[in-house]
């Protein structure tokens, strides 16, 4: 089994568009900081996400990292705190959108998928169509390329 931590991006916007149900899916089980559980329940986060993360599944966890993440750059706490808490468990994957979360997780040698590829990977898995899913999160404040997006539907459908 694959050990995944998330930041608080993906599992909002798959919240958002009604597709975290992939998470457990694609990986049995996801684990989230204390610093994402509090910014998913933030009173500027959707009533949506703010119910989730109060009546959190079985499959998602939350733990506290025992390291400070100082060393891990200038990175806003949710993002250090995914990184420091993967390195300390030794994770397999970090779900991530953050730019520079994002390099700063692969330089250390980790696999980083975001929403738009977990939307993708749960296509390849026939878990739901890809264009809708797109559609859906369009319609949030999700920052996206549409190149990108055009990009996975070709590979899906191709």
């Amino acid at each position: 089994m694959q050990l995944v931590i998330a930041d608080t991006g993906p599992i909002n916007y798959l919240i958002l568009i009604g597709h975290i149900e992939i998470l457990p899916a694609l990986f049995h089980g996801v684990i989230l900081p204390s610093v994402v559980r509090d910014e998913l329940n933030h009173p500027k986060a959707s009533a949506t996400v703010r119910q989730w993360i109060c009546n959190l599944p079985e499959w998602a966890e939350v733990r506290a990292t025992s390291h400070t993440h100082t060393a891990i750059g200038r990175l806003d706490a949710g993002e250090a705190d995914v990184i420091a808490l993967a390195l300390e468990l030794h994770a397999d994957v970090i779900l991530m959108d953050d730019r520079e979360g994002v390099i700063n997780a692969r330089s250390r040698g980790f696999r980083v998928a975001g929403t738009l590829g977990l939307l993708s990977m749960a296509a390849e898995h026939r878990l739901l169509n890809l264009a809708e899913a797109f559609d859906r999160i369009k319609r949030t404040s999700f920052h996206y390329q549409q190149e990108v997006m055009d990009q996975l539907l070709a590979e899906i459908s191709g």
